[in-house]
């Protein structure tokens, strides 16, 4: 499966991490990629430049990198994130 591209998906992307208790901001800054996590804080910096793409793909790459405990998530939001931990980017 892919993930498509779209601001909809953003929005879930920043739903599923509020709901796993991480603070999503949007920064200018100099980045060497599209987000990244303040010193093992549950703060996510996304550079604000970035386009839609970027953002989903870097907001992804950390989701799958996280050690995430999905009891506080609802089904879907499983379902969610069990699609993501499977999915490869097309880059």
């Amino acid at each position: 499966m892919n993930i498509t591209y779209t601001t909809h998906t953003l929005d879930k992307l920043e739903n599923l991490l509020g709901a796993l208790q991480y603070k999503v901001r949007y920064e200018k800054g100099n980045f060497k990629t599209g987000a990244c996590m303040l010193e093992n804080s549950r703060i996510i910096v996304v550079n604000k430049f970035s386009n839609l793409e970027s953002r989903i793909i870097a907001l992804v790459e950390l989701i799958r990198q996280l050690n995430i405990n999905d009891a506080g998530l609802d089904e879907k939001q499983k379902q969610f994130l069990y699609h993501l931990k499977q999915t490869t980017l097309q880059l």
